[in-house]
């Protein structure tokens, strides 16, 4: 498992297994996103195998699915209310996390982060986001 932070409040990763769950729960998470839907790739464990090793951890899990239509408002202002709701450090994870990088971006700047600020914490974590620099912008507001 390779846990990239962004800032104090998230951090993304590539797919996590049930195993994994309890090492989260060690490491401070409090809150588990997945933004991959199921059945994205043979072998990969189910929402439900994550979001039931999260319970039985004492830890909150949430999925917002990103699929290939790409991001939609109500996914940017779900990861939004989590991000206000959580009460500790969250993980959000994807195939690869950048979806996930992606998700917090943009949430955060609809939210009226700067998006300069949240291109460069996405890079600080290993991440491009210039891609989606307009958007951001746009969002944002800046």
């Amino acid at each position: 498992m390779q846990i990239r932070r962004i800032d104090d409040r998230i951090s993304v990763s590539p797919q996590i297994t049930a195993d994994d769950v309890a090492t989260l729960k060690a490491q401070g998470f409090t809150t588990i996103v997945n933004n991959r839907p199921d059945g994205e790739e043979a072998g990969q464990p189910g929402g439900d195998t994550i979001a039931e090793a999260a319970a039985a951890a004492g830890l909150a899990y949430h999925a917002i699915p990103i699929t290939h239509a790409g991001f939609s408002h109500p996914q940017l202002d779900a990861m939004a209310d989590i991000l206000a709701e959580a009460d500790g450090p969250i993980l959000a994870y994807c195939r690869s996390g950048t979806r996930s990088c992606n998700l917090w971006a943009l949430a955060s700047a609809k939210g009226g982060r700067d998006s300069a600020e949240l291109v460069a914490a996405g890079q600080g974590a290993g991440y491009n986001l210039s891609g989606i620099r307009p958007t951001l912008d746009a969002l944002s507001g800046t």
